[in-house]
Parts: structure tokens; sequence; C-alpha cells
């Protein structure tokens, strides 16, 4: 059983989550509720959860302010929302979960079964840390990624992304200094959450990071080089989109 905590400053937001829980996720163990950060904190101090479902914004300090006051984070995190905001990208970047309210069952039997499969994992410190890094860096400056891997999790500086390959639904991230690293997510999500001003999806299959490029060769759709040697082939459908970045 996954012992389990909810965090939500409404109480029929509590007792929706705790009947859906109860009925559509098995695994899991309800072992308190609170109602904002300082009650949560003594309800995960108390309980010692493996799970914590913990609302963004609420009264008398959000949830980021509940996990600065924790000192020891040893269990998973899946932030609940109803506003789709710049925490939530901050959120994917660290390979954190979360769910917009109104709660999908669908959704919720995921976040519940992938936090399952991260229990055993010994990296929430990192993710957490990638998390603060990313909400209290200037929004124009480098970010860091959590990447998924089959191993486990391989964080980077999105600097050091030199461009993205998919492969049915992995994505190969090639990195500078670095080996490449095969990553279990597909090229559209970095898409979604990766700065426009700092990279473009120039074909079907691939994504290049601005900075490493060293030539665009003009053509039909045209091709770049970049700076690794690589040359790759610009869609005829992406060429005028990706050009303008550097007029």
């Amino acid at each position: 059983m996954i012992r389990t905590v909810l965090i939500d400053d409404e109480p029929n937001n509590i007792t929706t989550l705790q009947e859906l829980l109860l009925r559509y996720c098995p695994l899991i163990e309800i072992a308190g509720t609170a109602d904002n950060a300082q009650t949560g904190t003594e309800v995960i101090t108390e309980t010692a959860p493996d799970l914590v479902f913990l609302d963004i914004e609420m009264p008398y300090g959000n949830a980021f302010d509940l996990l600065n006051g924790i000192p020891t984070i040893d269990f998973e995190i899946v932030f609940v929302t109803a506003f789709d905001n710049y925490a939530i990208n901050a959120i994917k970047y660290s390979a954190l979960d979360y769910l917009l309210k109104p709660v999908n069952i669908k959704e919720l039997q995921a976040a519940v079964q992938k936090a399952a499969n991260k229990l055993d994992t010994k990296n929430i410190h990192k993710r957490i840390d990638t998390l603060f890094y990313n909400l209290y860096t200037p929004k124009n400056a480098f970010q860091r990624m959590a990447l998924p891997t089959l191993d486990g999790l391989v964080f980077v500086n999105t600097e050091d992304c030199i461009r993205m390959e998919a492969k049915n639904n992995y994505t190969i991230i090639y990195l500078k200094n670095a080996p490449s690293v095969i990553v279990s997510k597909t090229l559209k999500e970095f898409e979604d959450i990766l700065s426009k001003d700092q990279f473009s999806r120039i074909h079907h299959s691939h994504m290049i990071n601005h900075y490493y490029v060293k030539k665009y060769h003009r053509g039909r759709g045209g091709y770049i080089e970049m700076e690794d040697g690589t040359t790759i082939e610009v869609s005829i459908r992406k060429r005028d989109e990706f050009l303008a970045k550097f007029s």
C-alpha cells in the first residue's frame, strides 16, 4: 500500500480526490489530510507518507513554501492545481508530476502508477532541487532538466543540449562534452516545454538548439550545419518560422 496525504485548502476538493483514489486506485491508503501549508507540514511529519497530493495555491503559504520548510523530502509528490501557469513548466522540467482540476480519473490512475514506479528510486531530492532552481531562475535564463532514461534520471542544463532526434516514442538528446542520452519522452513533449527562443523543431524528427547552429544552407527547405558537424534538413513547412528567429 502507498501511504498518501492530501493537502488542499478546499474541503470539497479533498473529499472528491479521496473518493476517486479509494475507488479507482487500490494501492492507495489515505494516511491524512490538511487544508494549508502549516498543517500540511505537520501531517507529513506525523504520518511519514510515501506520496503527497499537493495543491499549489493555498492560504498561509503555497506548495513550494511547504516543501521549503521540510528538512528531508523522502516522498513522491503529485501537484494538483486549477491553473496551467508558469509553475507547470518548472514541474515538467523536474520530472515531477501534476494534475489539473477537475481531476481526470485516467490521469489520476497514471499519476499514482508513476509515483509507485518511482518510490524505489532515491532521486527525489535532485528533482526537488531542479524544481526550485527553475522556479526561481529568471525566465530567460538557461534551465535544468531531469531526463527519464531506462536506468533512471539524468540531470542536464538545457544550454548543453545541442540537438534532439525522435526515435518512435523516445528521444535521443545529443549533449555538449557528454555522451548522448536516450530519453523516454517524445520529441513533442520537449517541444512543448522548451523555450522557443532557444530551441526550434526544424523537422518532424529533429529539434535543435539555436546556440549550436553553425550555418544555414539554402535550398527548397534548406539544411543546417551544427557545431558538432551534423547536417540536418529543414522541412519546407518549418523553414520560414525557423529563419524568422534569426532575422
